[in-house]
């Protein structure tokens, strides 16, 4: 009886304790949280530019392990800033990220055919263009993005963040306009002004019409860093033009940069509804 008792005990200790696994990935840090079910539908973390694998980290523990509960695989992501990666924000290449996403879904609890992306700040200018490229990716949740691809943090931001089978992704340069700006530390300012130039612009948006799945998109009406409501509105202008087949929605959060990350619950209903049991 007493065996039989610690069987028990032991049994449901190992259904109930969230699996943690880092996975080996060329450039990019994995850590895959698992729970007990079978077929897990999988999202993907991305911080954004405090680098690191901010999803990781214990201030996000309590949204990671209610993913869990809710029958989630939890992949957090590091792609600069974190152990084998870039030191900085610059040339990322999506084809690494993607790899690493591909190897969780090796994971026999993991299914190969549900995944969806959160990503914040150029996190979520990340997971928008990684939805843009690979069809495998089937729902994207933005937090406070980009509708174009941005210099990469150097000194000189003569570079692209991101890179595609080893090409630099066209950005918006820092122009003669912005460059006041840029140095009083008006980020907000900065991009304003780099917009302006209507041709870079238009040369480096990112193809959210390309994405196979539905789209939330969670702006800041305040934002101190960068339109990321102005830029929320024109994806959703983008996607109403091409008759985009999925779900998509955006919500401007009234606040701050940060303010958006207050509102999960926006995100969990979204992932409930057009992902999980779709």
């Amino acid at each position: 009886m007493i065996r039989t008792f610690f069987t028990t005990v032991l049994i449901w200790f190992c259904i109930n304790t969230n699996a943690q696994k880092v996975l080996q990935t060329p450039h990019v840090e994995s850590i895959l949280y698992l729970g007990s079910g079978n077929n897990q539908p999988l999202i993907v973390g991305l911080g954004g530019s405090e680098g690191g694998n901010a999803w990781s980290s214990g201030h996000w523990k309590e949204t990671r392990d209610k993913f869990i509960k809710d029958g989630y695989a939890f992949l957090a992501l590091g792609y600069f800033g974190a152990k084998g990666t870039p030191e900085i924000l610059d040339k990322i290449a999506l084809d690494d990220v993607h790899n690493a996403i591909l190897a969780a879904t090796k994971e026999t609890q993991v299914s190969k055919n549900k995944i969806a992306i959160i990503g914040g700040s150029r996190g979520a200018d990340l997971a928008l263009l990684l939805g843009s490229y690979y069809n495998d990716i089937n729902c994207i949740a933005a937090i406070v993005p980009s509708h174009v691809v941005f210099p990469g943090h150097t000194q000189e931001f003569n570079s692209s963040c991101w890179t595609y089978q080893g090409k630099e992704l066209s950005f918006v340069p820092v122009n003669d306009e912005a460059v006041p700006f840029l140095m009083k530390r008006d980020l907000r300012g900065t991009f304003e002004m780099m917009l302006k130039d209507s041709a870079a612009e238009k040369k480096a948006l990112i193809r959210i019409e390309n994405i196979n799945g539905p789209i939330l998109l969670l702006s800041a009406t305040k934002d101190e860093i960068c339109p990321s409501t102005p830029m929320s509105v024109k994806m959703i202008e983008t996607l109403k033009a091409h008759n985009f087949k999925f779900h998509y929605e955006h919500t401007a959060v009234e606040g701050g940069h940060s303010e958006p990350l207050k509102h999960f619950d926006i995100v969990y209903r979204f992932l409930d509804t057009y992902y999980k049991h779709q």
